[in-house]
């Protein structure tokens, strides 16, 4: 579109053909064969480990099988899960009323966190500003591919610190609704937080180096952004072969 916010990104030196390999990776892993018969209990696993690795991202790191078992109460955890298992619900809303979603979705991952009048309400005032601006991106204000969408979204959120508690955890479920209600990902199957988590200090890093607003901060964070998304798309081939191990 003319004049799209975004489209220079993909202008910064190595960005574009990092994020064609990364779409290249997501499209293969999603023609495993494996999603045909056991796309069901694939969805949930994924669900589950990229949960956990949010949580674990905001410091609330649980052992994934200590978790699958039920015996972890760490609320941020299952703040993570509940974020995670309300994105479907949420495509539908996302693209017209992004604000609204944010709000619910910081209502899911911060019960029993936060004070139940902080609950979806930005912490700063002076954050406002800039959600409202990233609203009308997510509303029609850019038309760059879907990955780059998501990372912007997912950075955004992480640089404006918008809400109290586990805002990581928000910004993680909001960037992987992107995923979803952009099409690239609509099952849910890709574990994106996994991908960010296997490379955790880069993911902290080239996250505070967006926050500086310069190009080369940027482009960390879009060249992290892009191997995380290839790590996910292992995870999912790996999650594939396993399930059709036990079919």
């Amino acid at each position: 579109m003319p004049g799209d916010p975004l489209a220079p990104l993909l202008d910064l030196a190595d960005v574009a053909p990092a994020f064609d390999q990364a779409r290249a990776a997501v499209d293969a892993a999603m023609r495993n064969r494996a999603l045909r018969r056991s796309g069901g209990p694939v969805a949930a696993e994924v669900a589950l480990r990229t949960s956990v690795a949010s949580a674990a991202l905001d410091t609330h790191g649980f052992d994934l099988e200590g978790v699958r078992a039920g015996v972890v109460t760490d609320p941020v955890v299952h703040g993570a899960l509940r974020a995670t298992a309300a994105l479907d619900g949420l495509t539908a809303t996302w693209g017209r009323a992004p604000r609204q979603v944010l709000a619910k979705l910081h209502t899911l991952a911060a019960r029993d966190v936060v004070p139940a009048a902080d609950l979806g309400r930005p912490v700063d005032p002076q954050a406002v500003p800039r959600l409202d601006a990233l609203a009308a991106l997510i509303t029609g204000g850019t038309a760059v591919p879907v990955l780059l969408q998501a990372a912007v979204v997912h950075a955004e959120l992480l640089a404006v610190k918008a809400f109290s508690g586990p805002n990581g955890v928000v910004a993680r479920a909001a960037g992987r609704l992107v995923l979803i209600a952009g099409g690239l990902d609509p099952r849910g199957l890709l574990a994106m937080d996994v991908g960010h988590r296997s490379r955790e200090p880069e993911y902290v890093g080239s996250a505070n180096a967006y926050a500086t607003g310069t190009p080369d901060g940027v482009r960390s964070w879009l060249r992290h952004y892009a191997a995380a998304v290839e790590r996910a798309a292992e995870e999912l081939t790996e999650i594939c072969e396993t399930a059709a191990d036990r079919g």
